[in-house]
C-alpha cells in the first residue's frame, strides 16, 4: 500500500514542544480512555490547535436512491494507512444540546431546523415547522451521540449529559459489527470545544466504505441486539419479560459502598438520667430543634445522637451513638432497587389484556442495563395491544427531576443508557389533576415523610402533614419535553414560573371538592398501605438485599407519590396511588418553613417514641 505524501507527514519541528507536553498533560488520560493510539496524538495536537479539517481530502460521501428513500455511505477517496501519523481526522459538531432545549434551539435558532431536517432526510416541504420539528425530535436518535462534563454524583445541572449530532459526513458513517473505523468525543480544553475523532482500524483500500460500530461498548449478542434496534429493526417479543428477583450477588455489589456496625456489639441505648446531646449538620434543623429534652453539641464525640445530610459510614468508630441512617437502606433510595423491593410485594400474576401486575402501586419498572432485552419484549407487547406505551426513564443516581425523559419512542429509550444508567418506569398516563384557576388541570405529586425507628421488630411512622407540588402549565399527552407540563419539581428551576404553595388543610377540601365522589381519608388510608407493604417488602431479606436491622439507627425519608385513575372489576373509576420514589437525607425546608414544630416532631418520634399530640400516625406494627 503506497504511503501518504511528504507533505502528509508530521513535521516534528513544526510543533511546540512545550504546547504539545502541556497537551498530553491535560489531555492524555482523555485519549487514553478513548483508545486513541499514541503514534496519533502529534499530528492530532497540531489538527485540533489549527482546527484543520482535512477529512475530506480522504473520504466522500455517497447517497444511493432506494425504495425505501436515500441510504447513504462514506468513502475513501484513496487508500490509507492505519499506522500512518496523519490518519486520524476530525468531524465537526453540527448541533450540541441538552434534551429540554431541542425544541425552543429548532424554533429559534437560524438555520438549525433546515439543516437537522436535510441531514435526517425528513420532508419538510409544504409541512409546517411545528411537524417538521416533531419528526426531527422523533428520529435524531439515530443521530445523536453524548458525553458528560461534571460529577454526577453531586446532582447538578452540570453532571447532565450532553447530546450532539455530528456533521453531515460524520452522521453518514454507517454501522458495522465489523467497523473498519473507530469514532469517539474528544474534549479540546484550550478551545473548550468538543470534537469526534476518527481513525482507521485497518489499512484501506481506495473506494473502501468506512463503517463504525454504533454500540461498541456492548458484547452480549442478545443487549447488542435491544441496543442496535434505533438502527437495525428486531422483534423480541419471543423473550420472557417476566422480572425475577435477582440474585444476591446483584445486591453484593454495593457492599463496598456500605459500612456495616460490628454485630455483637450491644448497643447501650439512649441515656435515661440527662437529655441526649445532638451533633445535629442537616439543612436548617439546627434552628428549629427547640425540644428542650434535647442538648446540642459541637462535635460526633460528645453526641449521643449524630444526625447528618451525609452517608454515614462510621458505625465502627461510634458504636454507641444513635445516627439517623440504617445500613443497605440504599435498597429502598436508589430506584432500580426500590423497584426490585416492591416487586417482592406482588403475586406475579399479570392481566392478560392490560399487561398490568401487582402490586397495583408501583409502575412497571425495567433496568435498562440488566433487563433491556426484556423491556423491550414487554415494550413490543404493549404495542401489538395498542397499549398506552409511554415511559419515564430516570437515572438511579440524580435527583430533583434532572435527567428524565418520557416518551413513547423506543429508540429514545434505547439510546439513553448510552449516557447513564437508567431505569424506565411505565409513565402515568391518566393522573389525577388538580385545577388551578389560573392555568386549568395540572399534574401534583405528594409527599410525606415517613419515620423508621426500627427493623427488628419493625416500627415505623408516618407525619401526617403532607407537601403538595403542582405542574405549572396543563397536563396533556404530548411535548413531554416541557418541563413544566409534565414535571412537579419547581423549587430548582430557574426561569420557571413561581412555586405554587397549597397547604394540607388548604388542600383536602379543595381536592373533595372538585372530586366530591372521593374523600381524602379513604386515598390517604391506600397511601398509607402502600408504605407499610414497601417496609415489608424492604425488611423481609437479610441485607444486602435488606435493610440491615441495626439498634443505633434511626431514619426519616420524603416517599414521593402520584394519584392515578384506574378502573375496578365493576369498570369505577377508582384512585390509586403510585409510588415515584424514596428519597434520603431530603430537602425538608419546606416543612421547617410552614411547620416550625416539624423538626422537634421528628425527633420526639425517632429518639423518645413520643407521638403524644403530634402529627404522626403509627404505622406499623399497625
Amino acid at each position: 500500500m503506497p504511503h501518504l505524501t511528504k507533505d502528509e507527514e508530521v513535521k516534528e519541528s513544526d510543533q511546540q514542544p512545550n504546547e504539545y507536553h502541556q497537551f498530553v498533560e491535560s489531555h492524555g488520560t482523555q485519549l487514553i480512555a478513548s483508545g486513541v493510539p499514541d503514534y496519533y496524538w502529534p499530528k492530532l495536537f497540531e489538527k485540533l490547535s489549527k482546527e484543520t479539517f482535512d477529512a475530506g481530502e480522504y473520504f466522500k460521501i455517497l447517497c444511493v436512491e432506494t425504495e425505501d428513500g436515500n441510504k447513504w455511505k462514506v468513502v475513501t477517496i484513496k487508500s490509507l494507512e492505519s499506522k500512518h501519523p496523519n490518519s486520524i481526522f476530525l468531524v465537526d459538531h453540527a448541533w450540541t444540546y441538552r434534551v429540554s432545549d431541542c425544541r425552543p434551539q429548532l424554533e429559534q435558532i437560524p438555520g438549525l431546523l433546515e439543516r437537522m431536517a436535510a441531514l435526517m432526510d425528513i420532508q419538510s416541504e409544504e409541512r409546517s415547522k411545528d411537524e417538521v420539528i416533531e419528526d426531527i425530535l422523533q428520529q435524531m436518535w439515530k443521530f445523536n451521540q453524548t458525553y458528560s462534563i461534571g460529577n454526577a454524583e453531586f446532582g447538578s445541572d452540570e453532571s447532565m449529559p450532553i447530546w450532539y449530532i455530528m456533521d453531515e459526513f460524520g452522521s453518514r458513517v454507517q454501522h458495522s459489527d465489523s467497523p473498519t473505523v473507530k469514532m469517539c468525543p474528544f474534549y479540546f480544553a484550550p478551545l473548550q470545544i468538543s470534537f469526534t475523532l476518527i481513525w482507521p482500524l485497518k489499512d484501506l483500500e481506495e473506494n473502501e466504505e468506512i463503517t463504525r460500530d454504533y454500540t461498541p461498548n456492548v458484547q452480549n449478542p442478545e443487549t447488542r441486539k435491544a441496543r442496535l434496534i434505533p438502527w437495525v429493526p428486531a422483534d423480541l417479543t419471543a423473550v420472557d419479560y417476566t422480572q425475577k428477583e435477582p440474585d444476591i450477588s446483584f445486591f453484593q455489589s454495593f457492599i463496598k459502598l456500605e459500612s456495616m456496625p460490628d454485630p455483637n456489639h450491644k448497643f447501650s441505648g439512649l441515656p435515661r438520667d440527662r437529655n441526649p446531646k445532638v451533633y445535629l449538620k442537616y439543612m436548617s434543623f439546627h434552628q428549629f430543634l427547640t425540644d428542650k429534652r434535647f442538648d446540642m453539641v459541637e462535635t460526633k464525640e460528645e453526641a449521643d445522637i449524630i444526625f447528618i445530610q451525609k452517608h454515614f459510614k462510621e458505625y465502627d468508630k461510634y458504636p454507641d451513638k444513635c445516627v439517623n441512617q440504617f445500613p443497605f437502606e440504599r435498597v429502598i433510595t436508589v430506584k432500580d432497587l426500590l423497584a426490585v423491593v416492591c416487586r417482592r410485594t406482588g403475586d406475579g400474576q399479570e392481566d392478560p389484556d392490560t399487561l398490568e401486575r401487582n402490586p397495583k402501586w408501583l409502575p412497571i419498572t425495567y433496568n435498562l442495563e440488566s433487563e433491556i432485552t426484556q423491556f423491550v419484549s414487554y415494550f413490543q407487547h404493549r404495542e401489538k395491544k395498542a397499549l398506552n406505551n409511554h415511559w419515564i426513564c430516570k437515572p438511579w443516581n440524580l435527583a430533583r427531576g434532572l435527567d428524565m425523559h418520557i416518551t413513547d419512542n423506543l429508540s429514545y429509550i434505547l439510546r439513553l443508557p448510552d449516557s447513564g444508567p437508567k431505569i424506565a418506569c411505565k409513565y402515568v398516563h391518566d393522573p389525577v389533576l388538580f385545577m388551578r384557576e389560573d392555568i386549568g388541570n395540572v399534574k401534583f405529586d405528594v409527599r410525606y415523610v415517613v419515620l423508621l425507628s426500627s427493623v427488628a421488630p419493625l416500627k415505623l411512622y408516618v407525619y401526617r402533614v403532607f407537601w403538595l407540588r403542582f405542574a405549572n402549565r396543563p397536563f396533556s399527552l404530548d411535548h413531554f419535553d416541557e418541563y413544566e407540563k409534565h414535571f412537579t419539581v419547581m423549587n430548582y428551576v430557574e426561569d420557571g414560573q413561581k412555586l405554587n404553595q397549597v397547604n394540607y388543610d388548604d388542600f383536602i377540601p379543595m381536592f373533595e371538592s372538585q372530586y366530591p365522589a372521593y374523600k381524602w381519608a379513604d386515598v390517604e388510608e391506600d397511601i398509607f398501605q402502600m408504605f407499610r407493604e414497601i417496609f415489608q417488602a424492604a425488611t423481609a431479606l437479610p441485607s444486602p438485599q435488606g435493610i440491615t436491622p441495626c439498634p443505633q439507627s434511626r431514619a426519616m425519608y420524603a416517599i414521593d407519590l402520584l394519584l392515578e385513575w384506574r378502573k375496578n372489576i365493576s369498570g369505577e373509576r377508582t384512585i390509586q396511588p403510585v409510588i415515584c420514589e424514596v428519597n434520603f437525607c431530603p430537602d425538608c425546608d419546606r416543612a421547617c418553613k410552614y411547620h416550625p414544630n416539624f423538626v422537634n416532631d421528628v425527633f420526639s418520634t425517632l429518639f423518645m417514641d413520643d407521638i403524644e399530640g403530634r402529627p404522626v400516625a403509627k404505622l406499623l406494627p399497625s
